[in-house]
């Protein structure tokens, strides 16, 4: 529970001591959600990338700290730079 923040920890524990009401359609927007992932993040296409040592090292130590597979995060970058919600800081 330690990466949660003040906001987070309210929520487990209001959810938790059963404080918390699930809405009406929950079920409905569970399944929606679920299907707009499943969309997001099908993968049907393969490619091969080189990169330099350096650079898969420090990606693959950004993709430990985030506890995800270092080509999960490959991936989301390119995903993100194609959306156009990547920017790189000037």
């Amino acid at each position: 529970m330690s990466r949660l923040d003040q906001n987070e920890r309210e929520l487990l524990e209001a959810f938790e001591a059963g404080e918390l009401k699930q809405a009406p359609n929950a079920a409905d927007m569970r399944k929606r959600h679920r299907e707009y992932a499943e969309a997001m993040f099908r993968k049907d296409a393969r490619i091969n990338i080189r990169l330099s040592s350096r650079d898969l090292r420090g990606l693959q130590k950004k993709a430990l700290a985030e506890g995800i597979p270092y080509q999960t995060l490959a991936a989301s970058i390119l995903h993100k730079y194609v959306e156009g919600r990547l920017r790189e800081d000037r």
